[in-house]
């Protein structure tokens, strides 16, 4: 009995480090929850997701990419305001000390989407739940002086290269009274995280064969990305609500390359884009594993080929190529076991 034991005791000891590898597998399946424009940001060893909710901007914390966990709102829109309705794709980031929320709103609520205006929030500390202040509308416009100048303006998202801090933006070249119109990507300086303090200039445009061809061109969503010393916007093309949305980049052609120069940023595309499997790719945001070691793409895609917002959000690895560039392959189809981000 004594040597029964002895050899029970040896081989739990042979199993223990196969048990903890074994403990430690992790996998999951897209799509990992419902919703759209997914943002996340991601500070020290938490990540912080960003989305609207109701009237208002939820953030939630967690330690795990595949689970934003408890969503808290930290601000409700005001009545009777530009910023009342049609509160879009609200993005959290930490800068200077404090948290900035960038995010789209409109005056009425519902179509056309005439309306939209960009603005921003700011933490009262450098606690990212609040409470926040209304810094209001970012003047989007071409002359930064007049307020009556700002631009339709969406899904804006601070670059800080060098020092000095910029916004990016789909716009459009005129105000109008229909929402069909052609959307472009402008970047402006800023004097601080809530003040543009500089005319806009037009980055892009949809030009290329596959950013074309639909009910209405446009580009969107853009996304700052940097490996190195490398500085990459992907940003959304095609139509939002149609199974062809995908994914494009823009590339500044060095380091030291002035950003307000459209001619410093080379296009490519598209890098990103469904399949027969998984629909309308798109409005992502980025993040690394617990250890830096992984690069990670949130997005997320159409439930189904049929025009419209039904979305789901999907989470996968993405790569370098030898150029340093992002390589994005497939989206993953729905029910595959993907490992989880290694832990660190």
């Amino acid at each position: 009995m004594k040597n029964f034991r002895l050899l029970l005791f040896g081989y739990v000891l042979f199993l223990l480090p196969q048990l903890s590898t074994y403990a430690q597998d992790c996998t999951f399946t897209n799509p990992v929850w419902k919703g759209a424009d997914p943002w996340v940001f991601q500070k020290g060893q938490s990540y912080f997701f960003c989305k609207s909710e109701g009237k208002g901007i939820a953030i939630a914390q967690s330690s795990t990419l595949t689970d934003p966990g408890e969503w808290m709102k930290v601000w409700d829109a005001p009545q009777g305001s530009w910023n009342s309705a049609n509160i879009w794709a609200p993005e959290i980031h930490f800068i200077q000390g404090r948290w900035y929320i960038y995010y789209t709103a409109g005056k009425k609520p519902g179509g056309p989407f005439i309306h939209q205006r960009s603005g921003v929030l700011r933490s009262a500390s450098d606690d990212p739940f609040g409470p926040y202040e209304d810094m209001g509308m970012l003047q989007t416009g071409d002359d930064v002086e007049d307020p009556d100048d700002v631009k339709w303006a969406i899904d804006l998202t601070p670059l800080e290269h060098q020092g000095k801090l910029y916004a990016i933006w789909s716009g459009w070249e005129e105000n109008r009274d229909t929402d069909k119109t052609k959307q472009h990507l402008y970047i402006a300086n800023m004097e601080n995280p809530f003040t543009i303090n500089g005319p806009r200039v037009k980055l892009s445009s949809p030009e290329e064969n596959w950013e074309t061809g639909g009910e209405l061109d446009l580009q969107e969503g853009p996304q700052v990305l940097k490996n190195g010393n490398k500085i990459f916007i992907i940003y959304s093309t095609r139509e939002s609500w149609r199974h062809f949305y995908r994914l494009g980049q823009l590339e500044l052609i060095s380091q030291n390359a002035d950003p307000l120069n459209p001619g410093n940023w080379l296009k490519k595309g598209p890098v990103f884009e469904g399949t027969e499997q998984v629909f309308g790719v798109g409005h992502c945001s980025f993040a690394k594993n617990p250890d830096g070691t992984e690069d990670w793409i949130l997005y997320h895609s159409k439930t189904s080929t049929e025009p419209g917002w039904d979305r789901d959000v999907r989470l996968q690895r993405f790569y370098w190529d030898d150029q340093d560039h992002p390589d994005f392959r497939e989206p993953i189809p729905t029910g595959i076991s993907i490992p989880c981000p290694k832990p660190k």
